[in-house]
């Protein structure tokens, strides 16, 4: 009998934190239905009481009228060029980085880490002035450099390397790698790389999302139209005189899709090499 109840408990533990998996799932992904909703109805069906909760019929209609008014594939392609470069580089850098305060003994090494973290806290904000003066003298502005260049260097993606290169990569493979005579550069190429794949999947959708949904500082160092990212050009749909809900919300739907696309992809990469270094090991 006591084996039955404990059946029992577990099986109501079990379905209990499926409704609260299910209810999280439903409050995640309601919003992206939401604003898929708005950008299908008309302004008529989203401002009356209450509101459209079934998609209509406007979708192309509301997608042509973004198309009419901003250059929509020119920014995406823009935001796309200006994320993949800068995710790009931050995987590269920080992974380097985050090896060497992983890995390597040096001269002031906890106290330069411990300035990185204290960067952290710093809201970018309070940069934007002086960061202004440094890319106007560079003459970068209306340059994408001006993006890039910056984004460069993460210091959550330096700690973030740094904590699973020193977990999950061993002393003794790196030691090993030196023995065969293999230089500091090959042993993060052949030796860490491949084990902080997951580590790379993860860092690359925070920083791609991150670049992709940046507005401020691509609005105050692009001015040129045809060189805006995707964010500061969905900013132009909004009329001071009359306001399409139904047109705003599609230009915003269409500029998520590529996010939930590189969202899925990457995290397909990160089971799939969890998976294949259980089955190596």
């Amino acid at each position: 009998m006591s084996e039955k109840i404990q059946r029992k408990k577990l099986q109501i533990s079990k379905g209990f934190i499926y409704v609260l998996l299910a209810i999280a799932a439903f409050l995640s992904i309601f919003p992206l239905y939401w604003m898929f909703v708005m950008a299908t109805n008309h302004n008529s069906a989203i401002n009356s009481v209450p509101p459209a909760f079934i998609p209509g019929k406007e979708l192309v209609t509301n997608f042509s009228n973004v198309l009419n008014t901003i250059d929509f594939f020119g920014a995406m392609w823009n935001s796309f060029v200006v994320s993949t470069i800068t995710t790009i580089g931050v995987l590269f850098l920080c992974s380097l980085a985050g090896f060497a305060f992983a890995k390597f003994q040096f001269k002031g090494k906890n106290v330069l880490f411990l300035l990185i973290l204290i960067t952290m806290m710093i809201p970018p904000q309070l940069g934007l002035i002086p960061q202004y003066f440094i890319i106007t003298e560079l003459g970068w502005l209306n340059d994408y450099k001006a993006i890039i260049i910056p984004g460069l260097i993460d210091a959550f993606g330096i700690f973030w390397m740094r904590q699973y290169i020193s977990s999950n990569v061993p002393d003794e493979l790196m030691d090993a790698a030196r023995i065969d005579g293999c230089s500091n550069f090959r042993v993060y190429w052949n030796i860490t790389v491949p084990v902080i794949i997951p580590a790379f999947a993860t860092l690359a959708i925070i920083k791609f999302m991150y670049v992709w949904n940046d507005f401020l500082w691509p609005l105050v160092v692009l001015r040129e139209q045809a060189s805006q990212t995707i964010q500061v050009a969905l900013r132009l749909l909004i009329d001071n005189y009359v306001r399409d809900n139904g047109m705003i919300l599609s230009g915003t739907f269409w500029a998520t899709v590529p996010l939930i696309i590189i969202f899925i992809f990457l995290n397909r990469l990160f089971i799939q090499s969890l998976t294949e270094g259980a089955i190596k090991s």
